[in-house]
């Protein structure tokens, strides 16, 4: 059976930029991907490490609002003085996000990796996720017109993603830069069908901790 595909869908692309309003662009409907561009500051870097030194390889998963997330993050790993600029930075992103979508509460994932979390492409089925990597090595995304979808999950063949003809070139793979903040548009997000955003998590050096958030809708 053929699919009719809008060329809305067809033409989704990504933007990038250095100021935070940039995430607003993901309401276009030609956009799948929105990046804010920012450096992680010496502050903030001093909190990551700590942070990583004083905690296990684990994925904690949270329900927050803007207003409970420090405290409920305080529960989860501690108040230290030094945990203070990682916890903020986390409360502000939360708060960002409330506020883009109009939302009370959201799902919010701490997890500190040592092998790829989600190792191959792949699309969510999720309206919108925002993506930060705080170390270690960050997500890789494909722009929605070099991929041949008919090449995910069990298309692939049991080929890797660089063999099966997902997409074309290692050039075609994109990679966000440590710290940077992504919105991640999902095959649930109205009219996006056939269009979530392709990518996955790259392997990690067998030297590596990643630190990793996402945020997330939760259901009503």
């Amino acid at each position: 059976m053929n699919i009719a595909i809008s060329d809305t869908v067809k033409n989704k692309r990504s933007i990038e930029g250095t100021e935070p309003d940039v995430l607003t662009n993901i309401f276009q409907k030609d956009i799948n991907i929105t990046t804010w561009q920012r450096e992680l500051s010496a502050e903030l870097i001093s909190s990551i490490e700590h942070f990583l030194k004083h905690n296990k390889t684990k994925a904690e998963i949270l329900a927050v609002t803007p207003e409970n997330t420090d405290q409920i993050l305080c529960k989860a790993f501690g108040d230290s003085k030094e945990m203070k600029p990682l916890r903020e930075d986390i409360t502000l992103l939360v708060d960002m996000f409330c506020c883009l979508f109009a939302l009370n509460r959201v799902g919010l994932r701490v997890t500190i990796l040592e092998s790829a979390m989600c190792p191959r492409f792949h699309f969510d089925r999720i309206p919108c996720r925002l993506v930060t990597t705080y170390q270690g090595t960050t997500t890789q995304w494909l722009e929605h017109d070099t991929v041949d979808r008919s090449k995910l999950g069990a298309g692939n063949q049991g080929k890797t993603d660089e063999e099966s003809g997902l997409f074309n070139n290692l050039s075609d793979i994109n990679q966000l830069t440590l710290g940077d903040v992504a919105l991640l548009k999902g095959e649930n997000w109205e009219s996006n069908e056939g269009a979530g955003l392709i990518h996955r998590s790259p392997q990690v050096l067998s030297s590596e901790r990643r630190l990793m958030l996402t945020i997330d809708f939760l259901p009503d």
